[in-house]
């Protein structure tokens, strides 16, 4: 198991009467980039901001390679890189003016350090142009490259795809990865769009009216664990019908050839080897595949995203 790098215990908002938080636990390991996703007025944004000591906890705490954000502030934070809304920077400024200049606030942070992450980011070329000349995809790697500075063990980024082209997206995505794999850094990522996420992370935390419903590894979370609509052509169809119906007790739809049913992916390989037996000729089965969005909707039980 990878070092915990952040860990929630039990936290908990609220704002007058009102419970914005009820009590999530989870933790986030070194290396891995977790997605954490949910609908709109869940609490994603109002949980990072207690996670970077932007907005006090009720109850409960965070830990940050075990230390408290409530009790050990200073020492905790210092483990954080952040981006929760757009990155701002000197628009007169270039981007190695504007990276020396927040360097001047972090101890420790050397020459060669800026260097390092500028190539980690992928900005030697534009790094001495003005960022007011940069495109929207170059100003969020030079936030990355900001929030990574000082060597965080945690990196927070509240939509860092935002407003990004497919280009600008696919260019995140794989800085995102490349920063896991080699700082080893713990990367938590809020995003709206669940193809990204499915794509990006290691595992994903669902969060619904304040509570997490769910942790998945991504790979378990689109896993196939309902019935899904399989189609079939096989011939003679109605002799596959039958075998369907009273050997899998299937109901099935059909249109010619094109036989239809609802079934668990695990159920595939019997059939295909029932039909053999039987000396069906099947020409082609296909499933609807399950994606994260599906999983999404399955778990929040609602149709739409505000």
């Amino acid at each position: 198991m990878s070092e915990t790098a952040m860990e929630l215990i039990d936290v908990k908002k609220n704002i007058g009467n009102k419970n914005i938080i009820n009590g999530l636990s989870f933790s986030i390991h070194k290396g891995e980039v977790f997605g954490f996703i949910g609908p709109n007025g869940a609490g994603k944004t109002t949980t990072i901001r207690m996670m970077v000591g932007l907005m006090k906890i009720t109850s409960g705490d965070v830990r940050i390679l075990g230390q408290s954000v409530k009790s050990d502030f200073k020492d905790a934070i210092s483990e954080v890189g952040a981006i929760v809304e757009n990155p701002e920077m000197y628009p007169f400024m270039t981007g190695w003016q504007n990276l020396k200049h927040y360097a001047r606030m972090m101890p420790g942070v050397t020459k060669e350090r800026i260097s390092e992450i500028v190539q980690l980011v992928g900005l030697e070329k534009p790094i001495n142009d003005k960022v007011g000349k940069y495109s929207l995809g170059m100003r969020q790697r030079l936030g990355i490259a900001q929030a990574l500075l000082h060597k965080p063990s945690v990196l927070i980024l509240d939509e860092p795809t935002n407003g990004l082209d497919p280009a600008g997206i696919r260019e995140i995505r794989q800085y995102i990865r490349k920063l896991a794999e080699q700082e080893h850094v713990a990367v938590i990522i809020s995003s709206h769009l669940l193809s990204e996420i499915e794509q990006m992370c290691d595992r994903i935390g669902l969060i619904k009216n304040g509570e997490m419903i769910a942790t998945q590894d991504v790979g378990a979370a689109t896993k196939q664990t309902t019935s899904s609509e399989v189609i079939i052509e096989a011939e003679p169809a109605n002799d596959a019908m039958e075998i369907l119906k009273n050997e899998f007790n299937l109901s099935v739809s059909s249109s010619g050839n094109t036989l239809t049913i609802q079934t668990q992916r695990d159920a595939i390989p019997s059939i295909v080897q029932t039909f053999v037996q039987h000396d069906i000729q099947l020409f082609q089965i296909s499933m609807t595949s399950s994606t994260l969005e599906d999983k999404f909707f399955e778990l929040i039980g609602e149709n739409t995203i505000e």
